[in-house]
């Protein structure tokens, strides 16, 4: 395969992470059938996490649908936590037997996993024995992996020495806070791991690496376009003689032939290319974009883009206009009664007010992600929906669950009331909550006691807003009601309550999270249940007058050259967000999922829409305090995320 100027390692790019996911399966697939017609034991590295789970739906749909047999393989997984017994919900262990081992058939003694919960000082003497087993095996055919956002593979931590064999390690901090979902809080990660080294890793005849999501791009572009050194493990990967990255194009965003195509020969220059050139030598250069001369273009490599579309004067006023086009105060559209003299079309001037329908993949996405925009739309007049797709019940402490309760038993003996089980569902939360294990599950009256918790929030974060009561519409997808991280597939179900919610209200606006960077994956579902309901409801009439927008904000942000309409918000609006947010109080301060940034939501939302205006400013756009961007849903791309 072809490898491409400047990278280091040959990469295959995906629409969709699935896409990718069932390549992968797919070569596994392969190799397993080519080794058992040569009467060959095929052995196999695995990774557990999130990335590789549709790669083991695929093996498994080719072992039940296609007669793949596992009977010839022998696996060996990377990693394992320490201390961690076998049937704990974080064990890779466990993972490997609901997503793989228990639905083929592979036999149990081929399996070979590191083990979390054998005493310590055995700890050393395994780690050689399982180095032994490889070699009895014939070493790796194929090692399938992951990446962290520092660089690891398998658990080898920034400064692992290219020969490291396996053993036990102490996890980092970034480690141990992207695991702390699984774990219901970073304080619950182990402070060690058992680990394949990189040298182990290396000895592999084929690596497959996976990594999906915007939130991979930076660390994908290190990887394949920065020197190796030991501070970024993955980078040894470059050294490999069989190596493969595959990716979606999301992970593959940070590489110089997505982002910078025009560095590396001629390209096609549409009008998005061009928006992110020109975008790019403006803030390359420190110009405002109509400050952008022919030997700027000249001087930064784009000589084709001159010679194809004339002057720097014409091309730089045309990305300026397009840009100023997105900068609107009425993203629900202007009324005519509004209007002032100057004034550009909107989105569907013609129709005011309109119903809209905002969904919210948690009960805080709403006023983290687009809290301004939903701030105008209310004012504005428009009959504004909010719909909470998920309970969040998982995402609160247990302390908070334990007062909540505390205080209902104490208003009820308060004002003399006696609700039939009080004593009860008391005895039993507070025996729960104070004798539950690190990462147990929630009991049934727990996880609704932290549902009702958010759902309050919600209710008055949104009332900031000036969002109606009867306008809340709390969904509690199915997909998401198992009380762990692990989350069901979509189902039927899940689309029905979306398409029903749709039709009951006939929105001409839909604004959905596009925030597929979202560690949890939660946003990410969500998504795709709601442009499959919008799918099922294409044929409505009410449909043809609707358009989807994405929404960003609790992850990342639209980048100015994808933004296509930017709602600019005033100190004041700023602050009435801030507010909002603020309303969601088991999430301040400190949340249970913080993910990789270690700021408040309030803080991270404050930052981005001000760094967003920062850029629209220095491009050479009018100055905001502010600016929440949307993308416009195409009606395609993205059903099946």
């Amino acid at each position: 395969m072809t490898i491409h100027a400047q990278e280091r390692i040959p990469c295959r790019i995906y629409d969709r992470a699935s896409d990718a996911s069932v390549a992968a399966a797919q070569e596994i697939a392969d190799l397993i059938r080519q080794r058992s017609e040569q009467g060959r034991q095929c052995v196999i590295g695995l990774v557990s996490g999130s990335s590789p789970v549709n790669v083991y739906n695929e093996l498994v749909r080719l072992h039940q649908e296609e007669s793949l047999s596992f009977a010839n393989v022998v696996t060996f997984n990377l990693d394992e936590f320490f201390p961690m017994q076998p049937n704990e919900l974080q064990s890779v262990s466990r993972f490997m037997r609901e997503h793989l081992f228990d639905h083929v058939d592979i036999p149990t003694e081929q399996i070979h996993l590191l083990d979390g919960a054998l005493p310590r000082e055995d700890a050393a003497a395994h780690c050689l024995d399982f180095e032994q087993a490889i070699r009895d095996a014939g070493g790796l055919d194929l090692q399938l992996l992951g990446i962290n956002r520092a660089g690891h593979i398998g658990l080898n931590e920034p400064g692992s020495d290219r020969g490291s064999r396996t053993r036990m390690i102490t996890l980092d901090q970034v480690t141990r806070t992207d695991a702390a979902s699984d774990f219901f809080g970073a304080e619950n990660v182990p402070r060690h791991a058992l680990t394949m080294g990189v040298g182990t890793i290396l000895e592999a005849r084929r690596i497959v690496l996976l990594a999906f999501g915007e939130g991979k791009a930076s660390i994908v572009s290190r990887t394949v376009e920065g020197f190796s050194n030991a501070s970024v493990p993955s980078t040894f990967l470059q050294d490999h003689p069989d190596a493969m990255i595959l990716l979606d194009e999301a992970a593959a965003s940070g590489l110089t032939r997505i982002q910078s195509p025009w560095r590396l020969g001629e390209v096609t220059w549409d009008a998005e290319t061009i928006r992110r050139a020109v975008i790019d030598l403006s803030e390359g250069t420190g110009k405002a974009i109509l400050k952008l001369t022919d030997t700027d273009y000249n001087e930064h490599g784009l000589q084709d883009l001159l010679a194809a579309h004339g002057s720097a004067y014409d091309i730089n006023l045309r990305v300026f206009r397009h840009l100023q086009s997105t900068i609107t105060g009425w993203p629900g559209g202007k009324p005519d009664h509004a209007k002032q003299v100057g004034d550009r079309p909107g989105n569907r001037d013609d129709i005011f007010p309109k119903r809209i329908i905002l969904f919210s993949p948690h009960p805080d996405d709403d006023v983290i992600s687009m809290g301004g925009t939903l701030i105008r739309l209310v004012d504005q007049g428009h009959e504004v929906h909010v719909a909470y797709q998920t309970s969040g019940n998982i995402a609160v402490f247990d302390e908070d669950a334990l007062r909540y309760a505390e205080f209902v038993e104490d208003f009820c003996k308060r004002f003399k009331l006696s609700p039939a089980g009080l004593d009860e569902l008391g005895d039993h939360v507070d025996a729960f909550l104070r004798n539950k294990k690190a990462g147990q599950i929630d009991s049934e009256p727990v996880q609704d006691i932290k549902g009702l918790i958010r759902r309050s929030e919600a209710r008055e974060g949104a009332r900031c807003c000036g969002v109606a009561d009867d306008r809340m519409h709390f969904l509690d997808l199915p997909f998401y009601q198992t009380g762990r991280v692990k989350k069901d597939p979509i189902s039927d179900a899940d689309v029905e309550i979306t398409m029903n919610l749709l039709r009951e209200i006939e929105p001409h606006q839909i604004y959905a999270a596009g925030d597929l960077s979202d560690p949890h994956g939660t946003h990410r579902t969500c998504l795709s249940v709601i442009l499959q309901s919008c799918l099922r409801c294409q044929d409505d009439p009410w449909y043809s007058s609707s358009a989807v927008w994405f929404y960003r904000g609790a992850w990342q942000e639209w980048a100015p050259h994808q933004i296509e309409m930017a709602v600019p918000l005033s100190p004041a609006e700023v602050q009435r967000k801030r507010v909002a947010i603020f309303k969601h109080e088991s999430q301040k301060d400190r949340a249970l999922f913080p993910g990789s940034d270690a700021r408040e939501f309030w803080q991270r939302a404050e930052a981005r829409n001000a760094e967003t205006a920062r850029r629209y400013d220095a491009l050479g756009l009018a100055e905001y305090a502010a600016i929440e961007g949307f993308v416009r849903w195409d009606g395609k791309t993205g059903i099946e995320l």
